[in-house]
């Protein structure tokens, strides 16, 4: 894919010299989903950017004005017309519209571009601030799937299960949603 440039941002492939600036977000993950990414140390995030840089899946979101990286878009392509889609940003950034700034561009890419019929999202139900993304997107809430997966334990060693929302939109309501 292509750079998607918007406003503010610049979406791109990710590349090694990601590294330090992926590290100040993975190194401590907000939501349990991101765990496993985890990492402790910078030579760790370089191992997790050069894995990004050859993830057409995986997209680096930047500052225009900068160059700095400041999260990432993640995509799965299920059918030829449906996507699933994430994003992971850094809390320094949070308020600030970034999110949904280059999720709205990454749906016009996926939508316009790309032909996509259906994209949909798993937000953790204690995920508020991914849950009010989704909405502000015209995304509607399809379901809830209760105990659904699990990414940490509890104190006891168990897998602490989590209730996820669906949410999704489909090509001919982002098209129209400003009608």
């Amino acid at each position: 894919m292509s750079e998607i440039i918007t406003d503010r941002l610049i979406i791109r492939r990710f590349a090694e010299t990601d590294a330090a600036e992926l590290f100040d977000y993975i190194s401590n993950p907000r939501v349990n989903c991101f765990m496993d990414d985890k990492v402790t140390t910078l030579e760790q995030a370089k191992v997790k950017a050069r894995k990004r840089e050859g993830d057409k899946m995986c997209l680096a979101v930047c500052l225009k004005d900068t160059g700095a990286l400041i999260g990432e878009l993640l995509l799965h392509q299920d059918d030829p017309d449906t996507y699933s889609v994430a994003w992971n940003f850094n809390e320094k950034v949070e308020g600030k519209g970034y999110a949904s700034e280059s999720a709205r561009a990454l749906f016009d890419h996926l939508f316009i571009q790309l032909d996509a019929r259906r994209l949909y999202a798993y937000v953790e139900d204690n995920n508020f601030k991914s849950q009010k993304l989704c909405e502000k997107l015209g995304m509607r809430k399809e379901g809830c799937f209760v105990e659904f997966i699990s990414f940490v334990n509890n104190p006891d060693g168990t897998p602490r299960y989590e209730n996820t929302f669906q949410y999704a939109i489909l090509k001919k309501e982002w098209l129209h949603k400003d009608t």
